[in-house]
Formats: structure tokens, sequence, C-alpha cells
């Protein structure tokens, strides 16, 4: 991105996938109401390869798989498909708001396991923060009081493996076409998809719910493009805090379709997570600058 362009497309691009994405998330909790959960996730990622298939190969053919990290590609696809069947099973049993509350603990497991796995450097400051995090998504499940279903602990193992999955494409991020990246996610999940679905195969499906079904790859396929592209005109530290505008989405969502309204403490949970996840954001804006200011000294 050079400095000084203009971040609108970003910002309008990334607030545009968190709808698409959203729109995704409602209409999988809807399916699950007459589809098995397997189905759901085939037709997402089986979809999303067909139509990515059908307009990126005539141009790049073998190009579209051109990976110099095969292996992380393929992890990195793993942990995103398991991520998808774990929300798609909890969204059957749990309101979309108190699920996406849940996921935002990601944000602090990416900053806990970049330590690690990325060789950062994390401060004081940003610990503090991934620890009232915490604290915050315990307030949402809240442990040992039975108020929440079991499904809300199934999005924590979620929240982890999307922390990786993140990790992983950054790791990607320096080498290989997001396209491609893109691509080889579809790829990978339609054919685990393909693999678990004939057990679970439901016959008789009406041709208004095939064509829902065909809607969540497309849906998925445009969400992540317009997120991928959104990093084109603006920076990390400006598009991270807009993806918490799913909660608002999911939130009118839920209470629209189904009824549901998150109750007070999740609501308190999830003001806990959004503002530590931005504060880590900020946070690690400044880390960058100082880095950046010390190369320029040297």
């Amino acid at each position: 991105m050079k400095v000084g362009q203009n971040q609108l497309p970003g910002i309008v691009l990334a607030l545009l996938a968190m709808f698409i994405l959203a729109v995704m998330d409602l209409l999988a909790k809807y399916l699950g109401q007459s589809v098995p959960v397997p189905q759901i996730v085939w037709a997402r990622y089986f979809f999303q390869f067909i139509i990515m298939a059908a307009i990126f190969w005539p141009r790049r053919r073998w190009k579209l798989v051109r990976t110099r990290k095969p292996v992380q590609q393929i992890v990195r696809s793993v942990l995103l498909v398991i991520c998808t069947y774990i929300f798609f099973v909890a969204i059957q049993y749990m309101p979309l708001a108190d699920a996406v509350a849940i996921s935002f603990v990601s944000p602090l497991m990416v900053t806990a396991l970049s330590v690690p796995l990325l060789s950062e450097t994390v401060g004081k400051r940003r610990w503090t923060a991934v620890a009232i995090g915490f604290i915050g998504a315990m307030v949402i499940v809240r442990p040992g009081l039975g108020v929440v279903h079991w499904a809300a602990w199934m999005l924590l193992v979620l929240a982890l493996a999307y922390a990786l999955y993140q990790i992983m494409t950054r790791m990607l991020s320096d080498t290989d076409d997001p396209i491609t990246t893109l691509f080889i996610s579809a790829a990978v999940g339609a054919v685990i998809g393909s693999v678990i679905v004939p057990f679970f195969w439901q016959a008789g499906v009406s041709p208004i719910l095939w064509f829902l079904l065909a809607g969540l790859g497309v849906l998925g396929g445009v969400g992540h493009y317009a997120l991928i592209k959104s990093f084109e005109f603006a920076p990390v530290a400006v598009l991270a805090p807009l993806s918490y505008t799913a909660l608002l989405w999911n939130t009118l969502f839920g209470y629209l379709v189904f009824d549901d309204l998150p109750d007070r403490w999740t609501l308190i949970g999830a003001a806990i997570l959004i503002a530590t996840g931005i504060y880590i954001i900020y946070r690690e804006g400044v880390h960058k600058q100082v880095e950046v200011g010390d190369r320029h000294k040297h």
C-alpha cells in the first residue's frame, strides 16, 4: 500500500465483507433447521470451489495453485474447515450474537501465540489486555453456572483454531498470492466435505434449499475475497476493528429471523472483548512504529 493512498475503499470492502459473512452465518443457521451440518459445510466449500475455478482457472491455470509453502497452505485450510464445522454446529444451539461474541477471543489468542510461533515480542500492556479479554470471555460463558450451552465451549476451541489459522495466513501473506490461498482453502474444504458428507447426506432437499446452499459458497467466496482486497487499500490497524461490526449484524439478524437477543452478561463480556481487542491492535501499531523508527536511526 502506498503512503497517503485513500483508505476509504479498504474500509468499505472490509465492512462489506463483514456484512456478507454475517449473512452467510444467518443462512447456515437457517439451513441447519432442515439440512445436516456436514451437508451445509460441504456446500459452503464445494460451491465456492466451483465458482472460483470458473472465474480464475481460465486466466491463471496452474498458477492458481502455485505455492511456495504447500504444507502450510493445507494446514491453514484444514484449520478453517474445522472452524466452519464448529461454528455451524454451535449456532444450531445458541444465538448468532452469542456465538460471534465468544469467537472474539481469537484475536487475543493470536497475540498470545505470536510469541512462540512468530517470535514476536508482546509487552506487559498487551499481555494485560489479553488477560482482561479472557475474563470477558468467561463472563459470556459463565463456567459452573450452567447458563450457557456446551456449544459455547466448542467456540473457545474454534477461537484457538482460528487464531492458528490467522497466524498461518500471516506466514503465507509474504510468499503466496491471496487468490491462491483462497482457492486452496476452497479446494481443501471441498475435498474434506466430500469425504464426510456421504455419511450424513439428506436426500430430498427442496430446490429452494439447494439455492440457499449454493448461496453459502457464493457468500463465502465473495466475503473472503472482499476482505483480502481490503488489505490492499488500508493497513491492519485500520481494518481489524471493523471485524467487530459482525456482532451488530448477527445481533440484528438473530433478532429479526430467530427472535434471539443476547442477554446482559453476553453484552458485557462482548464489550470487554471488543475493547481489549481494539487496544491490542492499537498497541501493535505503536510497537511497529517504534520498530520502524529504530530501523531508520540505524
